[in-house]
């Protein structure tokens, strides 16, 4: 269904949505839009031939033809994965190892291209599905705990996890994430983005929902966050600030449900986000158990922006790392006022450029008029 939602931009919305991002490692984004990831499904996936598995096909390359042809400042793939058994779905695009071959590197430098061709820059989300794995691909996925997802998407369930092992999060997650993030860096992208909200298993050992250990992984805000901050260093190790490769993260700025990540837990995690050094940090919130792309508090409705309110609550945290603000943006009005209200510097648009992939390229620039729902 297309739901329309007209509206006059200010004059001075072009001015303000147009206007530079520098992030901390030197990188300048062209304007203050991102084109946020969404789950495209288009890689290959051949079951009986797993060495294969999501190396991208021409179809994902063309649709991100499009959106490279929008003039975005940032431009996101939608959910690779580190892991060829821990997918968010089958038909994501994957990076590892075991499935290194000519073609799945020259999918990737392809896949670059496009999406840098009108001057945008080129991130791969790399993710983890963890517990949040289909049963159907994995019924014995690892997460931080043995915390099960009793809850049925797409109409596939899933399997009961496994907890990593201290030796097994350096092994089977930290190496992961660094083999991608190098191989992304060698393809010709600009940089990544790890993916730790809406459950998967990153948000599983920073959500003390999912997360029960008692080890140096669990308790604390501190304690859960940990991996993510190890992944950042090691990457970090690999390929330093001066090569101008950006690390961003994507995190929940909230949970909505018993025992989830609190606004509070969210602004401890940043303080350690910022000063650690990441480049980006875009701003989410929910899982599968308590979807959040939608107002669950009408207090945000007539700001458009799901997660505003508490966005205005973590941004005053970041001094360097830049900030994005995902989920709900249909007005380019409200766009500014979010930039202006000082609650994001960047916006993230999803859904809504999947109908108007050139948004940022419009002069002047009009409303995010369709949403697709």
């Amino acid at each position: 269904m297309v739901r329309r939602f007209p509206t006059v931009a200010s004059e001075s919305a072009k001015a303000i949505l147009g206007e530079t991002l520098k992030f901390p490692s030197g990188k300048i984004a062209q304007n203050r839009f991102l084109k946020a990831a969404l789950t495209e499904m288009l890689s290959v996936f051949e079951p009986t031939n797993p060495k294969v598995n999501g190396v991208p096909t021409q179809e994902i390359i063309n649709v991100y033809d499009k959106w490279g042809n929008g003039q975005f400042g940032v431009i996101l793939t939608g959910n690779v994965q580190v892991s060829p058994v821990h997918l968010e779905a089958p038909g994501n695009a994957m990076i590892f190892k075991e499935g290194e071959t000519p073609a799945r590197r020259e999918a990737y430098k392809q896949w670059a291209k496009v999406i840098k061709q009108d001057g945008a820059l080129a991130v791969v989300q790399l993710s983890h599905g963890g517990r949040q794995t289909p049963i159907t691909v994995n019924s014995s996925p690892f997460s931080a705990s043995d915390v099960q997802l009793d809850k049925e998407v797409r109409f596939v369930g899933f399997g009961k996890p496994i907890p990593l092992t201290v030796e097994q999060i350096t092994t089977e997650v930290i190496d992961r994430f660094v083999y991608a993030a190098k191989y992304a860096y060698e393809t010709g992208f600009d940089g990544v983005q790890l993916h730790g909200a809406h459950g998967y298993l990153l948000a599983q050992f920073t959500s003390p929902t999912t997360n029960k250990r008692t080890d140096q992984y669990g308790g604390s805000v501190a304690n859960r966050q940990r991996i993510v901050l190890e992944i950042y260093e090691a990457i970090r190790k690999e390929i330093p600030a001066s090569t101008g490769f950006l690390i961003g993260l994507k995190t929940n700025s909230v949970e909505f449900q018993s025992e989830g990540t609190t606004v509070e837990d969210a602004v401890e995690m940043c303080k350690a986000y910022e000063k650690i050094g990441f480049d980006f940090v875009e701003l989410s919130g929910g899982t599968y158990e308590q979807l959040a792309f939608q107002h669950i508090r009408d207090s945000t409705r007539q700001r458009e922006a799901f997660f505003l309110e508490f966005a205005e609550k973590i941004r005053p945290v970041f001094k360097n790392t830049v900030v994005y603000l995902t989920g709900g943006f249909r007005t380019v009005n409200a766009m500014v006022d979010a930039v202006k209200s000082g609650a994001t510097q960047g916006i993230g648009l999803g859904r809504p450029i999947t109908a108007e992939p050139d948004l940022p390229k419009k002069d002047p620039p009009r409303s995010c008029r369709l949403s697709c729902s």
